[in-house]
């Protein structure tokens, strides 16, 4: 095959008669390193980049992130309502079913260590 002389080596690759050899150089090629598909690319090109705090805010928007977020939450309410549970069956009160709130069980709590440490004092 003769060779014009506008035509260079790179071309021949095109006439080649393997499809696949083709087919790779020209993935290779069209593959960039950025990951980004066409429309981000696109977005990319005409809005700045987010800053930090954008990319937090939409990523918590998102009803995955949400549904985690009141999950793990949930789970944490709950341990905090056992601990004052299991606070509240230390302590002494008359009568010993009555319903306490959070900050009497806590005070209640202060009362009884300040006690027991005069005891321990005396």
């Amino acid at each position: 095959m003769m060779l014009s002389p506008d035509q260079t080596e790179t071309d021949l690759s095109w006439t080649q008669s393997d499809p696949e050899t083709v087919l790779s150089e020209l993935k290779a090629s069209c593959v960039s390193d950025d990951p980004m598909d066409g429309e981000t690319k696109a977005r990319s090109l005409s809005q700045p980049p987010l800053s930090r705090e954008e990319k937090r805010r939409r990523r918590r928007a998102t009803a995955k992130y949400r549904s985690a977020h009141a999950t793990r939450e949930r789970i944490r309410v709950e341990a905090f309502n056992v601990a004052f549970a299991e606070l509240r069956k230390l302590l002494p009160t008359l009568p010993p079913d009555k319903k306490l709130s959070k900050i009497e069980i806590l005070r209640l709590a202060i009362c009884y260590i300040s006690y027991l440490n005069h005891v321990l004092d005396v």
